[in-house]
């Protein structure tokens, strides 16, 4: 079997994700981080939910807690990468960092970059149906930064509130989709830029180790050693995520399959739709372990 592992990022949290995932030591300790007995009641209040320490926080937990229960069942991924947040988790899959760890970077993160958004409150801004010109000129115009790129016609744009809501509506006029995130700042544009260099000294503490497996980032391409490893990870949250390239990155190494690990299928639908010919799926689609594990082995090498 060959395949690729995927980590989501915000925005998609939901109180029924990962419908199969047991209560195990990493889920409740993940609830004991956030002050919380029951993490899918907590999830309930759209408040609560879209608070960036408890978003971030909870989604690095059971994205390392649902990997923790499916790797005994299935071989080695050929690849991994995550989306935004989602790198915590897929450094630690790829055996850069160990997973209490990671667990424990999280809310340091997500306290970096609030407060950055004390004093530069921001939001991010999904575009999509104008062209790659059209919406250069109307990032230009907005005042905003390119934050994601998934693809040339579609892409999230970062920045300031009043900057956001121009943007929204000039889309909009001009025929485009558009989707306000469920994040309160900034991600991957220069206005994270101090919560980039605190989030870089409190990696300096880390130990980190050379992936174990073909690892992707979305700030510094594949991943080969430690160095590289604790720079990336550092680097994208005030840096353009090229989502785009990961996934080109990843169909290159020929993977049969591809499982995203987190909330929603928003990965799995990006890629479904730009490698049709290698399927996709989400770890919400399934009811249990056994059932993911069952079909990535259904697409074992005959």
């Amino acid at each position: 079997m060959s395949f690729a592992l995927l980590f989501s990022g915000q925005g998609t949290q939901h109180p029924a994700m990962l419908p199969w995932l047991a209560d195990d030591p990493p889920v409740r300790r993940t609830c004991a981080q956030l002050g919380v007995d029951d993490w899918r009641r907590a999830l309930a209040d759209p408040n609560w939910a879209e608070r960036n320490d408890n978003a971030q926080t909870l989604l690095t937990g059971l994205a390392l807690a649902a990997w923790g229960q499916l790797a005994p069942m299935v071989p080695s991924p050929a690849a991994v990468a995550g989306y935004s947040v989602g790198e915590l988790a897929a450094f630690s899959a790829a055996g850069v960092i160990d997973p209490a760890t990671t667990a424990a970077l999280a809310p340091r993160r997500a306290e970096a970059m609030d407060r950055c958004a004390a004093h530069a409150p921001g939001g991010l801004l999904a575009v999509s149906g104008l062209a790659e010109q059209k919406l250069e000129q109307l990032r230009v115009e907005a005042g905003l930064e390119l934050a994601i790129r998934n693809g040339n016609a579609s892409v999230v744009l970062g920045g300031p509130i009043a900057a956001l809501d121009d943007a929204e509506r000039m889309a909009q006029a001009a025929g485009a989709q558009c989707t306000r995130l469920r994040v309160n700042v900034a991600s991957h544009t220069p206005w994270m830029r101090e919560a980039a260099e605190s989030f870089s000294l409190a990696l300096a503490e880390v130990p980190f180790h050379a992936p174990r497996v073909v690892l992707f980032s979305n700030a510094g391409d594949r991943i080969r050693d430690a160095k590289s490893a604790r720079a990336a990870l550092a680097a994208q949250i005030a840096q353009t995520v090229r989502w785009d390239e990961c996934m080109e990155n990843i169909s290159a190494r020929q993977v049969r399959c591809v499982l995203e690990v987190g909330p929603g299928q928003a990965l799995a639908r990006m890629w479904n739709q730009r490698y049709p010919a290698i399927p996709a799926r989400a770890c919400d689609d399934f009811r249990s372990a056994d059932a993911i594990a069952a079909w990535l082995n259904s697409h074992a090498e005959p």
